[in-house]
């Protein structure tokens, strides 16, 4: 009997303890991380794929030949974009875990786990700078998103070319490169709707998965651009609850200070009430 009682009280106070951590998430946080790094994860993984099947385009279809000199050609900017890649996969990886260190030390339940705790300056500046810092990065996705929509829409004029072959067969249609700025005005790099490289890239994996995989980079920056809106929205909530527990830290220290005054001067009067008594 005694040991079924240790057992439930046992099994209680587990799961009193699941409950209270359970609690003490920033669930709002938690989902704007989650919607982060796969935003991230999906813009960074397809984009440098999509920008390696571009190079493979370029050479096999349209033979763009890379620059012998050390001069800014198209390939050299596909480098670049894929070093800002590498860069930005780290860099929002990081960024997300401490905005979730930010959001589980401004959650109420933390104080409920720990005790009260003072909010200090520091703390409400960090919190400041979290969503000045969110903000830049919103404007900044907004722009990865309208950028990574140029190939996505080069892509889609190429493509729906090639679907519909058999209606632009008696027509003489050609993809000049130039056109998208991706060689100079002196070099003549196109091909037409007739020749044999025009029906290899159409019939090839490279133009359909390549297309694709840039669909998918811009719905991975999309879903960045939404985790930076949802944890501007979250840092916001965070700061005024930041800003009314520092008011309420005041008040009760107030308070406090009144209390203790009132007490003093209530035992003071009761000394000189006891010693003119005696």
């Amino acid at each position: 009997m005694e040991e079924n009682m240790e057992e439930g009280q046992t099994q209680k106070g587990c799961f009193e303890c699941c409950i209270k951590c359970l609690g003490g998430i920033p669930y709002a946080s938690l989902i704007a991380t989650i919607l982060l790094y796969a935003g991230v994860a999906l813009f960074c993984g397809c984009g440098h794929e999509a920008l390696s099947g571009t190079v493979t385009i370029l050479h096999n279809y349209f033979e763009v030949a890379r620059s012998a000199e050390d001069t800014l050609d198209v390939f050299a900017m596909i480098d670049i974009f894929k070093y800002v890649i590498y860069g930005v996969a780290a860099a929002f990886f990081v960024y997300g875990i401490l905005l979730m260190v930010e959001g589980f030390f401004t959650t109420g339940a933390i104080k409920d786990l720990y005790g009260d705790f003072k909010i200090t300056t520091c703390g409400r500046c960090v919190s400041c700078w979290f969503i000045m810092l969110t903000y830049i990065f919103m404007l900044a996705w907004l722009g990865v998103t309208a950028f990574t929509s140029l190939p996505v829409f080069m892509y889609f004029n190429i493509w729906t070319i090639c679907q519909n072959t058999t209606v632009v067969e008696g027509a003489n249609l050609c993809l000049d490169l130039r056109q998208f700025g991706i060689v100079t005005i002196g070099e003549e790099k196109k091909i037409c709707t007739g020749s044999d490289n025009f029906y290899k890239m159409c019939e090839s994996n490279e133009l359909d998965l390549t297309f694709h995989l840039f669909i998918v980079a811009l719905a991975g920056a999309g879903a960045a651009f939404i985790a930076m809106i949802h944890y501007l929205m979250v840092l916001s909530a965070n700061w005024a609850y930041v800003k009314d527990a520092c008011r309420m830290q005041k008040y009760e220290d107030i308070k406090s200070k009144e209390e203790q005054e009132l007490h003093d001067i209530h035992s003071t009067r009761s000394k000189e009430r006891l010693n003119a008594y005696t």
